[in-house]
C-alpha cells in the first residue's frame, strides 16, 4: 500500500484539488481520506484487468485450447498505454484515465469508465 498521491500533482495540496475535480469529471464523489482506492482488479471481455493510480491499465487473458488430447493454455498480457489518473469507490467503482477527453490520447477504453464488483480492491494508506 502506497501513500495518496495522484499523477502529476507536485504536492498534496494540489493532489487534493486534482482529486476533486476528476471526480466532478466523473460525475462522482470524492472519498474521505481512510477510503481512497489505489488499485482494483476486475474481469472484461475474458481478460482480467487491473487498474492502478499513476500505472497504464493493464490485463491478461488466457485461453486455453485441446489439441491431440492435450490442453494448451496461452496467455496474452494486455497493455493500453492509458494512465489511471484516479479510481474513485462506489457501486459501481469509477476509473478515470488520461484519455480524451482530458488529453487527446486515444482509448478503446470510455473516459470515465466504471467496474461493478471489482474482484480486488487495494486502498492508500490512511496519512
Amino acid at each position: 500500500m502506497a501513500s495518496f498521491f495522484l499523477p502529476r500533482s507536485t504536492d498534496a495540496d494540489q493532489a487534493e484539488r486534482l482529486y476533486e475535480a476528476l471526480a466532478e469529471f466523473a460525475a462522482c464523489e470524492p472519498a474521505p481520506a481512510g477510503e481512497r482506492v489505489q488499485a482494483i482488479g476486475f474481469t472484461q471481455d475474458g481478460a482480467d484487468w487491473t487498474a492502478e493510480v499513476g500505472e497504464e491499465l493493464t490485463g491478461r487473458r488466457t485461453t486455453s485450447k485441446l489439441r491431440r488430447g492435450e490442453l494448451l493454455e496461452h496467455t496474452e498480457e494486455l497493455t493500453t498505454g492509458t494512465l489511471v489518473l484516479a479510481v474513485y469507490p462506489g457501486d459501481p467503482f469509477v476509473v478515470v484515465t488520461d484519455a480524451a477527453p482530458i488529453t487527446g490520447a486515444r482509448s478503446e477504453w470510455a473516459n470515465p469508465f466504471s467496474v461493478s464488483n471489482p474482484g480486488r480492491v487495494t486502498l492508500f494508506t490512511a496519512s
